[in-house]
């Protein structure tokens, strides 16, 4: 059937079950399509046959990159600096994960649109994250064209730590600086996300909502909806490591920004320009096909910037200089 809401992925539009019949999906992607739609996330194996090989050289190539001494089985593995951004850039098992090629064409089926890989962390131990959505930091319009997939790079038990996730978050409210009543004033801040724990908090408290907490086994993955809020359990046990690796994924022809340190209201946004991973080509924003460019600054000489007043003005002032 024809997609009558292109600006929604299929697997969060109201007809997702009148159009996933045309999909063409098989029974372990139908599971992953339905389990998104209903929870925000599925889990499934993820589909690589050298990820045992890749897994051991990713390991041994990024260890003594963490400021955390990992080969000592006594070591406090919570301390220091605990990730590692954009490994793909110089790992090529890193890269390899992150531009699956199954994984690609699966997210291309249950969005609507090409997906491509943008960002890549890895860590040895986890977050202890508090709470939250990625729709904060990374953003898309159309809305929830963005996606994440967390791997487990060994079996990860309840004291090592496990991500936990509410599900059926994903179709609360997307926080924005509007939501809660915030300008963005360049207040530095520990995590662009600070500002919204209290709302998220208050509504996990009027749902009711409880977390659910995921002890993966080694080579599981999951993908999660934009705005399904998730984090990092306690870790119990600050001896164990519990390898992983995220990769973030945009879709194409849409706008990226990040609402944290935009004004959608007064079309105000922090626009991004991602690399996409698979190709190393920029992708810029787009909407409808249309290439959309970064405001330019307001200057005296800029004569197609600026505001309709102050360009009125500037062409009223010619005509009066002009000789009669």
């Amino acid at each position: 059937m024809t997609d009558i809401f292109p600006g929604i992925p299929l697997i969060e539009s109201p007809l997702f079950y009148a159009q996933k019949a045309s999909l063409g999906l098989t029974d372990e992607e139908d599971r992953i399509a339905t389990s998104l739609h209903e929870k925000g996330y599925a889990v499934f194996d993820f589909p690589d046959a050298q990820l045992e090989a890749r897994i051991d050289r990713i390991k041994h190539s990024l260890a003594p990159h963490y400021a955390t001494n990992l080969a000592d089985p006594n070591s406090d593995k919570t301390v220091g600096e605990r990730r590692i951004q954009d490994a793909w850039s110089f790992d090529e098992d890193v890269h390899a994960i992150a531009v699956n090629q199954a994984v690609l064409d699966l997210l291309g089926k249950l969005y609507g649109r090409p997906a491509f890989p943008f960002q890549t962390l890895n860590f040895p131990v986890g977050t202890q994250q508090e709470a939250h959505s990625d729709s904060v930091h990374f953003s898309s319009l159309p809305e929830r064209f963005m996606c994440g997939l967390w791997l487990a790079m060994e079996d990860i038990g309840p004291d090592a730590g496990p991500l936990f996730y509410y599900p059926g978050s994903h179709r609360w409210p997307i926080m924005t600086n509007g939501l809660i009543g915030r300008r963005d004033e360049g207040i530095k801040l520990g995590s662009a996300q600070d500002p919204y724990g209290p709302a998220w908090k208050a509504i996990c408290d009027a749902y009711g909502a409880q977390p659910e907490v995921l002890t993966a086994r080694k080579g599981q993955a999951l993908i999660w909806c934009a705005n399904l809020l998730h984090g990092g359990s306690y870790q119990n046990n600050p001896k164990l490591t519990r390898w992983s690796q995220v990769t973030h994924y945009y879709f194409e022809d849409c706008i990226y920004y990040t609402p944290a340190f935009s004004d959608e209201a007064l079309g105000r946004l922090d626009l991004r320009t991602p690399v996409a991973i698979s190709d190393g080509k920029p992708r810029p924003s787009r909407h409808l096909g249309e290439i959309v460019a970064p405001p330019r600054p307001v200057t005296p000489d800029n004569k197609q910037t600026g505001s309709p007043a102050w360009r009125w003005i500037k062409r009223r002032l010619r005509k009066l200089l002009q000789p009669s």
